[in-house]
């Protein structure tokens, strides 16, 4: 079997194979939609960019490789994204596809490849321990199954975490933070990398201002997604945020993302606090959602604490791997 590799051509192929890969591999999570996926191609995220490669078995595009170089920050990393067809496995394309981005990360003078596997498919953690990755980071992914959300249950939380938050004021919003915001926004971002855990992956902490922010926001919103959000403020301080991002032709279907709280505002329940007021957001802008997916450390005990009492229940562990070059 003839194996060969090259730079992608065509954006179609690359959907195909990520659509294929993604539904063998985790089928309970939707998959973004075509013309969602296509147009992230001409708006990535401010601060990366994304190289990606194909694989070919006889002539046939069986595999993708994605790379990921951040531009502002963490200089010495690559995020890996690598795919091979399911019916095409074990043929080597994958030890090809991994030796080309062993080849582009060096060109680009990186140190280090990241990427992530899942416990439902232990050949991807066998494929990692076999390139000399080394396992960093330990990390669950949870479902809120919000068809049964038990409203009462919800309703206690909030008054419980509200007795403890006296002074705090809520703020929600949709898209780009407020402008009297956007500043705490990018503070509370820029600490995830410092305040959460990362083990042994090499991340450091990103550099955010409100110019990341509202790029980020704005090209989002160009791919067809929208990010809901929920703020704690102490006067005119933001101290505590956590956001939620839904493709909008994914109405059933939402990813929480970061919830932080300033280290000065901690013990106040308003981890909980944001978390219940953004939810109840969302359900108001998608109301046909059934289900949101979150990725926590397992070893982040006090998220997990939130999101488990929220109703949060763990779907599949996944593992962050490392290769240093």
């Amino acid at each position: 079997m003839r194996i060969s590799t090259g730079p992608l051509t065509s954006p179609q192929v690359a959907y195909d194979i990520a659509r294929a890969t993604a539904i063998h591999d985790c089928p309970d999570i939707p998959f973004t939609s075509r013309e969602t996926y296509l147009a992230g191609f001409d708006t990535p995220p401010p601060g990366q960019r994304v190289e990606r490669h194909v694989g070919y078995l006889d002539g046939e595009p069986a595999g993708l490789l994605e790379l990921t170089f951040p531009q502002l920050d963490n200089l010495d990393n690559v995020e890996v994204e690598l795919m091979v067809l399911p019916g095409r496995r074990r043929h080597g394309l994958g030890r090809a596809l991994h030796d080309v981005a062993v080849e582009r990360a060096r060109a680009a003078g990186r140190k280090h490849l990241i990427a992530a596997t899942v416990d439902r498919h232990p050949d991807g953690a066998a494929f990692a321990g076999a390139v000399g990755a080394a396992a960093g980071l330990d990390e669950i992914r949870s479902r809120l199954d919000v068809t049964a959300l038990d409203d009462t249950l919800l309703a206690g939380l909030r008054a419980d975490a509200g007795k403890h938050a006296e002074g705090y004021r809520l703020r929600r919003w949709v898209g780009v933070p407020p402008d009297d915001l956007i500043d705490g926004v990018a503070y509370l971002e820029g600490r995830l990398n410092a305040d959460a855990p990362t083990g042994d992956i090499n991340w450091q902490p990103e550099k955010m201002d409100a110019d990341r922010i509202r790029r980020g926001e704005q090209r989002r919103a160009a791919r067809g997604s929208r990010s809901y959000h929920a703020g704690a403020l102490l006067g005119d301080r933001l101290a505590a945020w956590t956001w939620i991002v839904g493709d909008l032709d994914q109405p059933a279907h939402a990813w929480q993302y970061t919830t932080l709280v300033d280290p000065e505002h901690r013990g106040h329940r308003l981890g909980m606090l944001v978390k219940l007021e953004n939810l109840a957001l969302v359900r108001e802008h998608k109301p046909r959602l059934e289900a949101i997916d979150t990725f926590n450390a397992a070893s982040n005990t006090f998220m997990l604490r939130i999101n488990r009492a929220m109703g949060f229940r763990a779907v599949d562990a996944w593992t962050e791997w490392q290769k240093n070059l």
